[in-house]
């Protein structure tokens, strides 16, 4: 009997937690479904107040937004390939001092891989040669 009872806490402790992250997760999706909602209002809104100053001014604004965008662009891949200049740099540091840098025992394996198929190929090459001059 008392085992049942246990058994019985157990399940509706489990139960409690289930229907605790349904309320949570219930309440949740609804709050941001309300800020959606608000975002999209504040959105119509201000793109109709936007539009009339967007389309006066729009010979001075469209060539500035193009200017930006090709400005922010430079600047971040810039910024991307300087980085992965430096953790270039960084590895073959560490390569070079002897220190293991991450992914070495990685590569080792790739290159052992890539050695015995090219070796497997050549043989097999070397068989198909020598079969052929067999038959000739």
């Amino acid at each position: 009997m008392a085992e049942y009872g246990i058994d019985q806490s157990y399940r509706q402790g489990e139960q409690q937690q289930v229907v605790v992250k349904a309320v949570v997760a219930a309440v949740a999706g609804m709050s941001l479904l309300v800020l959606s909602g608000l975002t999209l209002a504040w959105t119509v809104i201000t793109l109709a107040v936007a539009t009339p100053l967007l389309l006066i001014f729009s010979p001075v604004l469209v060539p500035a937004a193009i200017v930006v965008l090709l400005l922010a662009a430079g600047f971040l891949g810039s910024g991307a390939l300087g980085v992965a200049a430096l953790a270039v740099l960084w590895w073959m540091y560490k390569d070079l001092t002897g220190k293991q840098p991450p992914g070495v025992e990685l590569l080792e394996q790739v290159r052992q891989r890539l050695v015995s198929k090219a070796r497997d190929i050549r043989e097999s090459l070397q068989q198909q040669q020598q079969l052929q001059e067999a038959t000739q």
